[in-house]
C-alpha cells in the first residue's frame, strides 16, 4: 500500500480490526520512509448481478423482489418470517454460486421454486400458479400432480 504523504511503497499494517458497521475491516498502517501513520479500509468487492427478463431487459437482481413474491405465497400460511429469511438465504446462496455475472430470470425462477416446494406445498402452488402462468386448469391440476407423486 502506498504512503498518502510520501508515496512510499514500504508500509506495514500496526493494526488491524472489524470496522463499526462490521462489513470491513478497519488497519491502521505506518509508512517506514517517513514513519507517518493512516488508516484503510478493506472491503468484500461484490460484483452486481444481472437478471435477464424473459423479454430480454437487463436488471439488477433485487433480494426484495424475490421477497415479496415469497410473502404473497405464503400469506395466510402457518409459515414463519425466520423460515421466510432462511428460504430467501438459500435462494440467494444457490444464485450466487452459480458464479454468473447475469443469470436468467428462468434459472432464478426455478431456484425459488425448489426452495418453496420444501417451505410449504400451498405456497409452492400459489407461487407456481403465477410464475408458470397456468393457462387453463389441465396445467395447474399437472403441477398439482407432480406434487402429490412426490
Amino acid at each position: 500500500m502506498k504512503c498518502p504523504f510520501c508515496s512510499d511503497d514500504n508500509t506495514r499494517v500496526i493494526d488491524s480490526r472489524p470496522a463499526d458497521d462490521n462489513t470491513s475491516i478497519r488497519r491502521r498502517r505506518e509508512c517506514d520512509a517517513c514513519g507517518r501513520r493512516f488508516t484503510t479500509y478493506e472491503k468484500v468487492e461484490v460484483i452486481p448481478l444481472i437478471v435477464i427478463k424473459k423479454d430480454k431487459k437487463r436488471e439488477p437482481y433485487e433480494r426484495s423482489k424475490i421477497a415479496s413474491g415469497i410473502l404473497k405465497s405464503c400469506y395466510k400460511l402457518p409459515v414463519s418470517a425466520e423460515q421466510i429469511e432462511q428460504c430467501l438465504d438459500a435462494i440467494e446462496t444457490k444464485v450466487f454460486n452459480l458464479e454468473e455475472k447475469e443469470v436468467e430470470s428462468t434459472v432464478v425462477g426455478e431456484i425459488v421454486m425448489d426452495e418453496i416446494k420444501n417451505l410449504d406445498p400451498v405456497a409452492y402452488v400459489r407461487f407456481a400458479s403465477v410464475y408458470r402462468e397456468f393457462k387453463d386448469v389441465n396445467t395447474f391440476m399437472d403441477e398439482l400432480k407432480k406434487i402429490l407423486d412426490k
